[in-house]
């Protein structure tokens, strides 16, 4: 387990040496190719240092890498703007949001996909303001109104992946506890209520609820989220949020473990269109 930042250097460390070794090239003969020192291409393989952009194109050129959506995801790991030309704008927010928590939110404008387990809270990306507000402010000891006004408007920025093009496909599981907590009041939680069910009928959306009658479950350990990346998943990542810190798991073994836990529990949970249904009756007061 490491911090986010190691975790996207040795992944793309690891891919970089994939490719490398898949055009027949040894590390001496890449550096040769792009003019550098053998040690530096050592360094980035194993995630001892980052890479620009400018120095991953000339590798991947090297390489002879033409898959345009595994350049993209690449060059984004390394830092580069992404497909649109868009800065990364969390980066505005540096004095305000831990590094850990940046590093959560570039992984989630990457990935292709999310899969994630919420056992307390609504997912972040399907919060309304002030749901996310009353969240924020429980969470964080000592918020004054400013930060806190910022803190939740990079929640509602976050939300835009699901607008992207393409967007985003979030699979989410529910545990019913989620929905019966009261958030910020009865006025609040019903309108989330109401986000949640615009938000399960949008088709990159797959919402699922697990109800209380399903019993212990594997998810009982706690939340996690798993994004997967387009074109390999070699990238792909498990992230567990503490209460001061996220872990990242990337071994391959974790990734299988967490992946077959989520499955179960979409198994066990009710379907998309139950689901909805079982909202809409929390929210009538059934």
């Amino acid at each position: 387990m490491q911090n986010g930042p190691a975790v996207r250097r040795r992944k793309l460390g690891a891919e970089l040496r994939t490719l490398r070794t898949g055009a027949g090239l040894t590390s001496g003969e890449a550096a040769r190719l792009v003019g550098w020192h053998q040690s530096k291409v050592s360094r980035i393989e194993t995630g001892a240092s980052g890479v620009k952009p400018a120095d991953l194109r000339l590798l991947l050129d090297a390489y002879q890498v033409r898959d345009r959506h595994l350049r993209e995801v690449l060059l984004m790991l390394a830092g580069a703007e992404d497909a649109g030309g868009r800065h990364r704008w969390w980066h505005a927010y540096r004095g305000v949001l831990p590094p850990t928590y940046r590093d959560f939110i570039s992984l989630e404008s990457q990935a292709s996909a999310m899969r994630t387990l919420e056992t307390t809270v609504v997912p972040g990306l399907l919060q309304t303001a002030e749901y996310a507000r009353a969240v924020t402010r429980a969470a964080v000891k000592d918020l004054d109104e400013e930060r806190l006004d910022t803190l939740v408007e990079v929640r509602l920025a976050r939300q835009d992946v699901l607008r992207s093009d393409p967007p985003l496909v979030l699979s989410a599981v529910l545990d019913e506890a989620v929905l019966r907590r009261e958030v910020g009041g009865p006025g609040v939680m019903a309108r989330q209520l109401e986000r949640l069910m615009e938000a399960a009928r949008l088709p990159q959306v797959r919402l699922q609820v697990l109800p209380f009658g399903a019993g212990a479950h594997v998810g009982l350990t706690g939340p996690f989220v798993i994004f997967s990346f387009p074109s390999t998943s070699d990238l792909d990542v498990v992230v567990l949020d503490q209460l001061t810190s996220s872990l990242y798991l990337e071994r391959k073994e974790d990734l299988m473990a967490y992946t077959e836990a989520f499955n179960t529990l979409q198994f066990h949970a009710l379907s998309p269109e139950d689901s909805l249904d079982y909202i809409a009756g929390i929210g009538d007061g059934a």
